[in-house]
């Protein structure tokens, strides 16, 4: 969505302007975005040379819950999102509140783990910054890019996206060469790493895998925009999380029988390892440089999302008199939320500083594993609680355009996400004190503008509630 549709939400040359294939390849961007870039040698350390197993029950559980985002956009096409159906819902401000919470906290760990990834791959390019140097220097531009007046419209979306999909192309076709010259060893498909029951080997790798499927949240946000959104809203939505799936099935089989996966699994740039283990027969210096640039592309793509929504959600919840009034200022001439850009790129990078410090002390801490767990937390609460959002608002509101998600459906997706959310606080418990830290930062602001905020809220509106006009 462009800068200027969330700044002038009644400016009429901006409302459905959105065509469905320009919404598909949003979603697909979206969808596909970095995570693979980042994650792929987790999952296959996680599970094993099976690890496409990991990707494929990720991206069902997330396209089930995409189908409750598509039927509650098509019912009410707003950019609120999740606490916009929570609202309607259940009508409780508290509830509404720890919601827009959640994602913006959810949002702050997900740049902080793509910052890192950005660095591993720029290291290809250039050693000698330093890892963290490159990280924040990384968080700080984007929120000058903002400052400035990033128009991030959909059509500049659809040709990042080529750009990610370029690269994740020739790491199929490096698949493709590795069995046409007869090395393909189709058996690492079905070897699980971790000892025991397969089942959680692969729970394992859905847990880091879900991060990867993340991002189709962030299509609802240009609903309004869409032209005839009951009709190309849930196309577009399902389908380019089915397509972004495909993408991952692929890219996974191809790094398997490619790669040895002991060496994906403890590599920091798993895809290039691929790209540049040979088939392809070009210079691995050029490779290496190309690759790294397609890769840092995908992930500035996505980090760039992650970085406008941010000050827009401070915005909001300023409007709301639910955090300090001066994050619902803009600059006078750039008309951009400055404090809202300030701040958020600071939680970012004390969120960077705070990893590698601790690293320093003598923990073990992967700070891409770390922060991108604690996103898939906070953001499998909030699924969980739209496609609930989404049953108890089945008779609500009830149109014949609007789409309707399969009740079954549904609730294998709940279950889903309760089981990929149990293992992965099971399986890391300290993973709840970074996400308990990060929803506190929210908290916090909440109760400074209790304190000492002006009650500045419309009449006979509670604290916390949504606007009449976007509710």
């Amino acid at each position: 969505m462009t800068e200027s549709a969330v700044d002038e939400r009644d400016d009429e040359d901006l409302k459905r302007s959105i065509t469905g294939r320009l919404l598909f390849f949003y979603v697909v961007g979206d969808v596909l975005g970095s995570g693979i870039y980042a994650l792929i040698g987790l999952v296959a350390g996680a599970v094993g040379g099976a690890f496409f197993l990991a990707f494929a029950v990720g991206v069902t559980i997330a396209t089930v819950t995409g189908m409750a985002y598509a039927e509650l956009a098509t019912k009410y096409p707003r950019a609120a999102g999740a606490a916009l159906y929570v609202n309607r819902a259940f009508r409780n401000p508290v509830l509404t509140f720890m919601v827009t919470v959640l994602f913006l906290a959810a949002s702050f760990a997900a740049a902080g783990s793509l910052a890192t990834g950005f660095a591993r791959y720029f290291g290809e390019v250039w050693d000698l910054p330093p890892a963290l140097l490159v990280a924040l220097v990384f968080i700080a531009l984007l929120a000058v890019v903002n400052f400035i007046g990033i128009t991030e419209s959909v059509v500049v979306n659809m040709v990042m996206t080529l750009v990610e999909i370029a690269g994740l192309l020739v790491v199929m076709l490096v698949g493709i060469l590795v069995v046409a010259q007869g090395d393909a060893d189709f058996g690492v498909l079905g070897d699980f790493r971790a000892e025991g029951n397969p089942v959680f080997a692969v729970l394992a790798g859905v847990s880091l895998a879900f991060f990867a499927m993340t991002g189709f949240e962030n299509a609802v946000n240009v609903a309004e925009e869409t032209i005839d959104p009951p009709r190309t809203f849930p196309r577009a939505l399902i389908g380019g999380m089915a397509v972004a799936g495909l993408f991952y099935v692929a890219v996974s089989i191809a790094a398997a029988i490619s790669v040895p996966i002991g060496d994906l699994a403890d590599s920091e740039t798993p895809l290039l390892d691929v790209v540049t283990s040979g088939p392809l027969g070009l210079p691995v210096d050029a490779l290496t440089i190309v690759f790294a640039v397609i890769a840092m592309t995908a992930i500035t793509n996505t980090t760039l999302v992650a970085i406008v929504t941010q000050p827009r959600i401070l915005y909001g919840m300023a409007r709301e008199d639910v955090v300090p009034a001066a994050f619902a200022k803009v600059h006078p001439t750039r008309r951009s939320p400055v404090i809202g850009l300030v701040f958020s790129a600071a939680v970012v990078m004390v969120l960077l500083v705070a990893s590698r410090a601790l690293q320093g002390l003598g923990l073990e801490i992967d700070v891409v594993a770390r922060l991108a767990t604690v996103t898939v937390v906070l953001l499998l609460v909030i699924y969980s609680m739209v496609i609930v959002a989404c049953m108890r608002l089945g008779d609500t509101d009830v149109n014949a355009d609007h789409y309707r998600a399969p009740r079954w459906l549904l609730v294998l997706g709940l279950l889903g996400n309760a089981a990929v959310l149990v293992y992965t606080v099971s399986d890391d418990p300290t993973s709840v004190l970074w996400c308990a830290a990060l929803v506190a930062v929210g908290v916090v602001l909440f109760l400074i503008e209790y304190a000492f905020g002006k009650r500045d809220r419309q009449s006979g509106a509670g604290r916390g509630e949504l606007r009449e006009e976007e509710a």
